[in-house]
Parts: structure tokens; C-alpha cells; sequence
């Protein structure tokens, strides 16, 4: 029976002359031209791969179920036969299967199991345009095959979307094919304002205009299942009305109802989609697309290290495909649900993964398949050198590479299809003796959440050593004996059995990669507890007090408990669910204890401390136990005598100098302002600066013997700075900037000293009589500026020229302070008056 035509069937011949002339193409088409159904039969059917066998990669677990279906039939047989398909929990393909079709994480372990990809003649990467890592690292290791070991191998990558380009580059200058194609006319309707009310709400107004605009089925696009059920809620009183059904398409529901919701009915439907829908299937039937604009996107947050789903808005390559969905079988409608304007600002493309997400899985593959330098390795698009890094660490942190090199740790890792952390976490169970709990352990990890909290119910209603482990008790209860109600909430029983499913496939993949497990030693809730801690021992936390919510991540960030954990009592637990919220302490939703015997002792280390209280102002020191960074306890020491509490408080004091010491003291300040003043004058005795840089210098042979600031402060200061200055140079300053003047009477009194500035001397007008000239300094050079004080000893005189003050000025005032002061001297000629130091007795 002849096939109905398709848009890429005009494509076809010039797509097969390409791939006749060169081993590698890129090819172009829209969404809906059929290119993931006709492509490789035609290929096939062209006898370029000769006895091999075609690999149609796809980046989700429906679409190649769904794309293994649609050939199949087309060419009249059954699924599993010619045409098969392998996806995780489920495989239909055999020793004569020619096409099947496979997921980026199925390609990949084929490439860890058969490296040069034997009997296989080529690799149609549909969809490319999503750019998951997977895809971008299973491209790059058939390119590094074809070039190093298999020649003949084809190459074809393909998108609606794609920016050929690039991929043409890197497949050797590869031909590029453009397919037109052909769809019935879609109209596309704006909100003619801003709609802020929940996305849910919104969207189901829009699933009720396009069901009153449209006689076809509706498509639906929301960023997450939770969203999928509350329109579902929303919109069923409208959808029974109608006499429609509401169908529910996303990744983790079960394959047949996956299928049942891309095939048409008798009735009319609802199709409530995540991004699933976007690309590689077809929901047949479609006439009406809304569109909430929104998909979860898997992001890395470094502050937490790990990968986590955000809802954010999406490219407008994704909003094409979306819209292209409608104008498949008849003339259709796109709702959009944003304004025309809001448009302007969504994004042209989704950034790809390779720059957004955790590298280790990506790391771990490429050391398991042999490479020694992961950043040498010709990517597709080589990752940021910081993020590559990080995954390196990351995989240390796990123990599974040592020098470059995979442990045997790590090699266990590599062999299991799961992110290395929980790959780490099984082969630990494994290594324990309990494989099957672990590896429901990492399902439960890996997989949505089974379990529906009761929102009704705010925070824990019992206590345990792990939310993981209680998730798991209520899993067994439930597959024992179909029990959904739980203490920790109501089991959704779609998302446990996938759970119990992805278990299940993990111990099979645990038992053929690593064999049967030893005898154990420990029983099953300490190995889960145990090997959950090998999986994430850079999220290891101590609660800051016993009893308390708050604690502290081995890296340094606060963590608070949320409400709904059970974790209340365990000092030590796993951060293993993190909020990382807006910033501040960042949410644990779920914890797992740890004991402190479980700790690797090379990873422990015990330190006597040195730390300086800036509140104290003293140098003490703490004997610290720390795992890496995070300290375990901490108990007072005695200080060392290894000089390092001297190093220390010199240290401190070096940035707190007016704190720790006493600048102001007059012996300082006045030694550090004669040196300043004699490097101003006299420049070539060349004195060096007593300046704050000075200071910290003598530092470490003040702070000799000391603890605090307070010790400190008494030390004597001045003398390790003049001790800074040589013979000659403390001499010249004794001579030359004084820090005293002997006067006529016999007194020697203090000159007061400020850089730049003549020094002043301060004194009673008695006891420089015979003096006939201002006194000088610096070798004559600066005149002293001369204080003349009253018998009270305040200033009657300033003055820097003392023989014009005794002419001019001294008469005046020796008639007015004579009378105030009789009993002291007044001589009407100071200058051959014998000085006195005290004033006479009284009588």
C-alpha cells in the first residue's frame, strides 16, 4: 500500500545523493515533515549501510517508542522485527532488527559496551537541535570513531531548528539538506494584555477558547506534571461537557498511556503536555495549541552542586515548534499565553546543556571510555574549563578517579546508567551487601517524588534517621500490599510503580555489572544510610546545635532542616534534597544521618588551630576535628611555641594598627614627626619613614612573647622604631630635632614636633631670660616657634623672633603681668637677666 506523501519525501534524493557522496550529513526540516519516520527507511532501502544496522537516536523515551511504532507500520510489520526500539524499562529489537530506535543515554552505554560500534553503519541523531549533553557527547564519540576506526560509518544529524552550520563543520564540512515542507495554516492569537493570575488558571481559559474556536483535539503545552494536574482539575466539568477526553502526556508516565495519548480516539481530546510533545512525536489529531510559554529546564546551581529543574520561558525556536503542532491535519490555532509584546523578550534559543548542567556523568563516561584528558577531547562545543573542573572534583570527591585515572571504584560507576552520585550510592550498597535497597534507594533519588505530602499538614509527624528511608518503607508497604497512606503523606501510585520500575532495572543492571554482592555485614537501613553518604559526602552538615534546624554544609554554606523532614536528632546528616532558594541559608527538604565512625579516616584530620578573637582582641588556640572543611568539634588548647601565635597577632595587628597600638603616645607620635620633619629639611642624612608601613616592620619582634593587643599596646613601641634608624642617623636626630631644650634656667623642656612644621617649644617667659635669639634646629636652619607662657602657663607670646619681642612686645607685657604676678621676676632687661625655674615662696 503506497505511503501518504510527506513534505521531506521531496527531500529524500537529494538527502541519499549527499550521504552517497560524503559519509556524513546535516539535515533541515519542519516540524511535522516527517523526517524521523522516513529518513532512515530510506536510507536503508538506499543500501548505504549494507548489512548494518541504523541507529535512530532520539532525545526521549516516547519518541522512539512512538517513532519505532510509526515506521513499522508504515512498512507493514511488527515492532521488534525489522524496526525495534530500546529505552530504559523496555526493549523490543532482536538479532534482525535493521532500524532502532534508542535514547542519547542508550547510545552512549553502547558506545562504553562496543566502542567502534560494530555492525552498526550509521547514526541518525534526530532533533539535534535540543542540544542535550547526551547528544552532544554521543556525537562527539561517533565522530571521534568514524575518524579514528570506522570510516565507513554514516553520520546524519537532523532538526527543525538546527543552526547547520556548526554541525556541518564538525562533521567534515558535511552537505547540508533543506526540506521546505508544508503545513495547513496556523493562526496565531496573543493575550491582548498581561495575564498574572497562576499559570494554571490561565491556561485552562485558554483550553476552553480553543475548544469553542476548533472541532479538532486541543494540545496543550505546561512546564510540569504538577501544572498538567491542576488544569486537568480545572477543566473537566468543561472537558465532560463537551463530551472530551483529557489526556496526560509526559516523560515518567507509564509507556501505554504515553501511547493513548498520542493516538486519536472516537471522542474529542485535551492533551496535557509537557515539552515532550514539542519535538520527535506527533499528537495526531491536533487542531488548537496553547501554549503557557513555559518549560522546566534543568540548570546546574554550583552554590549547592547539583542539577535542578526551573521553570523559566521558552526559546522562540520552541515556540515555532509548538505552534507547527496545530496546522498538521487542518488549518489550526495557536493561543500563545503572553502578549505580543512579551514576545520581544523570550530568548532565540535554549542554551544547550553542555553549558548549563553537571558534567560529571559526561566525564565519567569519557574516562570509562578511555580518554585520559576530558578537556582535550574534541566536543562538539568544549565546556567551560571552571564547570569541567568541578566535575573533576566532584568525581575525586566520590573516590572514582585518582590521578586522572578511573578507581575501581570509578569503573564500577561507569557501569551503571545513573548520575555518578547515585551510581556511587549503588555500588556502595553493593559493597555492604545490600544491592536491592540501594539501588531503590538511588530510584528514589532519581525519579519524581511518589510521595503527595498532605499540604494540609505543615511539618514532620514523627522522627527518623531518613526521609530517604522513609520514603522507601512506604514504597514496600505499598507494592506488598497496594497501601497508599504513609506517615509522610499519600503514595501516587503512577510514580511509585515507575520508581519500583527504575529499581528493579538498576538490580538487574547492578548484578550483571558487578556481580553478585558480598555477604553483609551491616543490615539494610545502615547500608542506605551508609552508601546515601557515599553519593554525597560534599553535602555531608552538622547541626549547629543539638536539636536545632540550622547547620553548616561541609562546604561552608548554612543550611536550615525544612519542616517536613524527619531528620530532628542526627548531628551529622546528608543535605541529599537542597533548596537553594534566593540566597541566604539554603533549604534541606530531604536529610539522611551519618554517623561519625562511617567518616573516612583519611578525609579526618585533627589540628591544633591558632586563631585570633577579634572581639577579645587575644591569640588562643582550638584543637579542631574537621571532615575537609567542616569542623566536627572543637575543644580549647595550649597556645604553641612554634612562633606562630607571634606571626598571628603581628598579623592582626597589621591591619588593626590604631587598635593594637598606642599611636598617639606622646614618645611616638613625637619620634615619628621628628623623622619626618629631618627627611623634609635635611634629606641627605636619608632617615627612613616612620610611617605606618614602618610600623607593621617592627611588628613581629614587638609582638615577641605577647598574646594580645593589650600586651601589646604596653610594648614599648618607640624604641623598635628608633632602632630602625643607624648610629649616625639617631645621632643627627638627637642633635638636629631634638626631643628637648635645655633653657637658660636650667629646665629641659619638651619641643613639640608635627611634620612639616617648625617645632614649638612651650615655656614660661622666667626661665628663658638671657636668652637673646630665637633658638634654632636642623642645623640652623628652622628658626623654633617659641610659646611664651604666663606665670599660669598660658600663651601670652607666639612668636618665632625672640630679640624683637624682648624690644617690642616684652616692656608691655612685663607692666601688665608685673601687676598680676608681683612676686615673680620682671627684670627690665631680660636678655642679661639670670633665669629662674620656680617662682619665689610666699611669705
Amino acid at each position: 500500500m503506497p505511503l501518504d506523501p510527506l513534505p521531506i519525501d521531496e527531500a529524500l534524493p537529494r538527502l541519499l545523493d549527499a550521504l552517497r557522496r560524503a559519509p556524513n550529513a546535516v539535515l533541515r526540516a519542519p516540524a511535522g515533515a516527517g523526517k524521523t519516520t522516513r529518513v532512515p527507511p530510506a536510507i536503508l532501502d538506499a543500501g548505504l549501510v549494507g548489512t548494518g544496522q541504523i541507529v535512530l537516536v532520539e532525545p526521549r523515551r516516547v519518541a522512539a517508542r512512538a517513532a519505532a511504532r510509526r515506521i513499522a507500520m508504515e512498512r507493514g510489520g511488527n515492532v521488534g522485527d525489522e524496526i525495534g526500539y530500546v529505552v530504559r524499562f523496555d526493549r523490543k529489537a532482536g538479532p534482525r532488527t535493521r532500524i532502532v530506535a534508542v535514547t542519547e543515554g542508550v547510545l552512549l552505554r553502547r558506545l562504553q559496551d562496543d566502542p567502534y560500534l560494530e555492525g552498526v553503519g550509521a547514526v541518525v541523531f534526530d532533533e539535534f537541535h535540543e542540544r542535550t549533553l547526551a547528544a552532544d557527547l554521543a556525537l562527539a564519540m561517533c565522530r571521534r570513531v568514524q575518524r579514528e576506526a570506522r570510516a565507513d560509518l554514516r553520520i546524519l544529524a537532523m532538526s527543525a531548528t538546527i543552526d547547520a552550520a556548526p554541525v556541518a563543520a564538525f562533521l567534515g564540512d558535511a552537505p547540508v539538506v533543506e526540506s521546505a515542507g508544508f503545513l495547513h495554516p496556523v493562526e496565531i492569537r496573543h493575550l491582548e494584555r498581561p495575564d498574572t493570575r497562576r499559570v494554571e488558571d490561565v491556561a485552562a481559559d485558554g483550553v476552553r477558547r480553543a475548544l469553542a474556536a476548533t472541532t479538532g483535539d486541543v494540545l496543550v503545552f505546561l512546564p510540569g506534571v504538577g501544572e498538567i494536574r491542576r488544569v486537568g482539575e480545572r477543566i473537566a466539568a468543561d472537558a465532560r461537557r463537551l463530551g472530551a477526553d483529557v489526556c496526560e502526556l509526559f516523560g515518567d508516565l507509564p509507556p501505554q498511556m504515553q501511547d493513548a495519548a498520542l493516538r486519536s480516539g472516537p471522542r474529542r481530546r485535551v492533551v496535557l503536555a509537557t515539552n515532550v510533545a514539542e519535538s520527535s512525536v506527533t499528537v495526531e489529531g491536533v487542531t488548537a495549541v496553547v501554549d503557557s510559554g513555559l518549560a522546566r529546564v534543568m540548570r546546574h546551581d554550583p552554590a549547592i552542586g547539583m542539577d535542578r529543574l526551573e521553570s523559566e520561558r521558552i526559546a522562540k525556536s520552541s515556540i515555532v515548534q509548538r505552534t507547527g503542532r496545530a496546522g498538521r491535519v487542518a488549518p489550526g490555532i495557536a493561543l500563545r499565553l503572553w502578549t505580543a509584546h512579551e514576545e520581544r523578550a523570550f530568548p532565540a534559543e535554549l542554551v544547550p546543556e553542555v553549558r548549563r548542567i553537571d558534567l560529571a556523568g559526561a566525564v565519567l563516561e569519557l574516562l570509562a571510555w578511555g580518554e585520559r584528558e576530558p578537556a582535550a577531547f574534541p566536543w562538539f562545543e568544549a565546556p567551560d574549563a571552571a564547570r569541567l573542573a568541578s566535575a573533576l572534583d566532584l568525581l575525586r570527591c566520590l573516590d572514582a578517579i585518582v590521578d586522572g585515572h578511573l578507581t575501581e571504584t570509578g569503573e564500577a560507576m561507569a557501569r551503571l546508567p545513573v548520575h555518578p552520585r547515585l551510581a556511587r550510592l549503588v555500588v556502595e550498597g553493593h559493597r555492604l551487601g545490600h544491592p536491592r535497597p540501594a539501588a531503590m534507594a538511588a530510584a528514589l533519588l532519581a525519579e519524581r517524588d511518589p510521595i503527595r505530602a498532605d499540604r494540609r499538614i505543615r511539618g514532620a509527624r514523627h522522627e527518623s534517621e531518613s526521609d530517604v528511608l522513609d520514603r522507601m518503607d512506604a514504597l514496600e508497604r505499598w507494592e506488598r500490599g497496594g497501601s497508599r497512606s504513609s506517615e509522610i503523606g499519600e503514595v501516587h501510585a503512577a510514580s511509585a510503580d515507575f520508581v519500583l520500575r527504575a529499581r528493579d532495572d538498576l538490580v538487574r543492571t547492578v548484578d550483571d555489572a558487578l556481580g553478585k554482592a558480598p555477604r553483609a555485614d551491616v543490615d539494610a537501613d545502615e547500608a542506605v544510610l551508609r552508601a546515601i553518604f557515599a553519593g554525597f559526602p560534599d553535602r555531608l552538615a552538622k547541626r549547629r546545635t543539638p536539636g536545632n534546624r540550622r547547620a553548616v554544609l561541609v562546604t561552608g554554606r548554612g543550611v536550615r532542616l525544612a519542616d517536613e523532614s524527619a531528620v530532628a536528632d542526627a548531628e551529622l546528616f546528608v543535605a541529599v534534597e537542597i533548596d537553594a532558594g534566593a540566597g541566604g541559608e539554603a533549604l534541606v527538604r530531604r536529610a539522611s544521618a551519618v554517623e561519625r565512625a562511617w567518616l573516612p579516616a583519611s578525609r579526618v584530620k585533627t589540628s591544633v588551630e591558632v586563631t585570633f578573637d577579634d572581639v577579645t582582641e587575644r591569640v588562643s588556640a582550638v584543637r579542631r576535628t574537621r571532615y575537609d572543611e567542616l569542623v566536627l568539634d572543637e575543644t580549647p588548647a595550649a597556645l604553641p611555641d612554634d612562633g606562630s601565635v607571634d606571626r598571628l597577632l603581628a598579623e592582626a595587628a597589621a591591619t588593626r594598627l590604631d587598635r593594637a597600638l598606642d599611636l598617639a603616645a606622646p614618645e611616638v607620635a613625637s619620634l615619628r614627626a621628628r623623622v619626618a620633619f629631618l627627611r623634609g629639611v635635611m634629606p641627605d642624612l636619608a632617615p627612613p619613614p616612620l610611617d605606618d608601613d614602618a610600623v607593621r616592620a617592627a611588628l613581629p619582634d614587638l609582638c615577641a612573647g605577647l598574646r594580645s593587643f593589650e600586651e601589646l599596646r604596653r610594648a614599648p613601641l618607640s624604641e623598635a622604631l628608633r632602632a630602625r634608624l643607624d648610629h649616625r642617623q639617631r645621632a643627627a636626630l638627637d642633635r638636629e630635632a631634638p626631643e628637648r631644650v635645655a633653657v637658660p634656667s636650667g629646665s629641659h623642656v619638651t619641643l613639640k614636633w608635627e611634620a612639616e612644621r617648625p617645632p614649638v617649644l612651650a615655656v614660661r617667659i622666667q626661665e628663658i631670660f638671657g636668652w637673646k635669639d630665637t633658638p634654632r634646629v636642623a642645623g640652623g636652619r628652622v628658626k623654633v616657634l617659641l610659646h611664651l607662657l604666663a606665670p599660669n602657663h598660658r600663651p601670652q607670646q607666639v612668636t618665632d623672633d625672640l630679640a624683637s619681642f624682648w624690644t617690642n612686645t616684652y616692656p608691655e607685657v612685663r607692666r601688665e603681668l608685673k601687676r598680676r604676678y608681683p612676686r615673680h621676676s620682671w627684670p627690665e632687661d631680660p636678655r642679661t637677666a639670670v633665669a629662674e625655674r620656680r617662682p619665689p615662696r610666699k611669705r
